[in-house]
C-alpha cells in the first residue's frame, strides 16, 4: 500500500484563524478538495487535504461488515487521527479545527468524530454517515461537547441511504454534537451551492469566534 498524501493550501497555521481538514470521496483526490476550498472562499483558513492510497479510504461500502474494509479503514482512521493530533501539537486548539469531507471522506469524518471525540470548531459531513453495518452500536458519550455539525444527504442518494444520515445525526447528538441535518428530496450525489454556503458559514463562525 502506498503512502497517504497531504496537500496544504492557504495561510500557514501560525497565521490562520482556523484549520480545516477536508477528506475527498472515493476516486477523488486532495486536488478535488482544493477546488472546494477555493470555492469556500475563507482566506483566513488553512486547509489540510489528505489523500488516500489508490484514491479510496476503504474498498467496500461504508455499511459493509467492518472486516470487509480492513486493514484499509483502520489505517485511514489512524492517519486522520494522527493528522488532527499533529495540528493540535503545532499549537492550534481543537476548537479551531474543522473536520469535513464529501461522500467517503464524509463517512471518514463522521467516524472520526465518534472515535476521536473532542470539542472541535465544527464538522462538515457532506453526504456521509458513521461507518458500520446495520445494527452497529456506536459510542454515546458527551465528548463532542457542543461541536456544531452540518450533515447533509439525499432521499435518492445511491451511496448513503437517508436512514443512515438520520441515524448519524442521532449518534452525533448522543455524543454531544449540535447537528444541523439537511436531507434533500432529489439531489444527486454532488455538493450543491446551498451546501457550500452552509459550509462557508460554519467555517466563518470558527474564524470569528
Amino acid at each position: 500500500m502506498s503512502d497517504f498524501r497531504l496537500l496544504a493550501v492557504g495561510p500557514e497555521s501560525a497565521d490562520a484563524r482556523a484549520v480545516a481538514i477536508l477528506a475527498h470521496g472515493r476516486g477523488g483526490s486532495p486536488e478535488d478538495m482544493a477546488q472546494l476550498a477555493s470555492v469556500l472562499d475563507c482566506p483566513d483558513v488553512r486547509f489540510l487535504l489528505p489523500g488516500a492510497p489508490g484514491h479510496t479510504w476503504y474498498p467496500q461500502s461504508f455499511m459493509a461488515p467492518f472486516a470487509a474494509n480492513e486493514p484499509w479503514l483502520g489505517l485511514s482512521l489512524a492517519n486522520h487521527a494522527a493528522l488532527i493530533d499533529s495540528v493540535i501539537a503545532g499549537g492550534v486548539p481543537a476548537e479551531r479545527i474543522v473536520l469535513g469531507g464529501f461522500s467517503q471522506g464524509a463517512c471518514l469524518t463522521a467516524e472520526t468524530l465518534v472515535r476521536a471525540p473532542r470539542r472541535y470548531g465544527a464538522a462538515l459531513i457532506l453526504t456521509g454517515g458513521v461507518i458500520g453495518p446495520p445494527g452497529t452500536a456506536w459510542p454515546a458519550a458527551p465528548a463532542l461537547a457542543g461541536t456544531p455539525v452540518y450533515l447533509s444527504g439525499s432521499e435518492i442518494d445511491p451511496h448513503v441511504p437517508p436512514a443512515r444520515a438520520r441515524e448519524t445525526a442521532r449518534v452525533l447528538e448522543a455524543n454531544g454534537a449540535l447537528v444541523e441535518l439537511k436531507v434533500f428530496a432529489d439531489r444527486p450525489h454532488v455538493v450543491t451551492r446551498e451546501e457550500i454556503g452552509k459550509a462557508r458559514s460554519y467555517l466563518r463562525a470558527v474564524v470569528e469566534a
